[in-house]
């Protein structure tokens, strides 16, 4: 199964991969996992004061810091895993990635907000699950 794993490094991340490694059905070597970070773009006035090496350093320390505990975690469970990161809006990025990937299934982490703050502020997960057709495993 081709699992997409979506992540920002929020606790919320690390109880995903607790579920995981809860699960055996859907942790294992007999996988194929890819784990995808999106950061939003810096704000183009930004950029260009500090220049384009300068916010290529932050996106890339910025996936890093994100992927370095996921990295850690697949290891200690033998699997390798396919690392992405996106300079975009999240919920498009993970749905584009999920449906163009033809992934069997999205693992994603929810902050949980609750109904009213999704209404004011939205929700990547509710993005994802309105633009993407792959299944979704959404872990509170």
């Amino acid at each position: 199964m081709k699992i997409l794993v979506a992540v920002d490094g929020s606790p919320y991340t690390k109880r995903m991969l607790a579920y995981l490694a809860a699960h055996d059905d859907l942790l294992g070597p007999k996988h194929d996992y890819t784990v995808v970070h999106s950061v939003l773009a810096v704000p183009h006035r930004a950029a260009a004061f500090v220049g384009t090496d300068v916010v290529r350093k932050f996106y890339e320390d910025d996936a890093e810091a994100v992927f370095r505990p996921v990295r850690t975690f697949f290891e200690q469970q033998g699997i390798q895993a396919t690392y992405v990161h996106t300079v975009s809006h999240a919920a498009e990025s993970i749905a584009k990635l999920a449906t163009d990937g033809k992934f069997d299934l999205l693992v994603i982490g929810s902050h949980g907000h609750g109904e009213l703050a999704n209404l004011v502020l939205g929700s990547v997960v509710t993005r994802v699950l309105a633009k993407c057709s792959t299944p979704v495993l959404l872990i509170r």
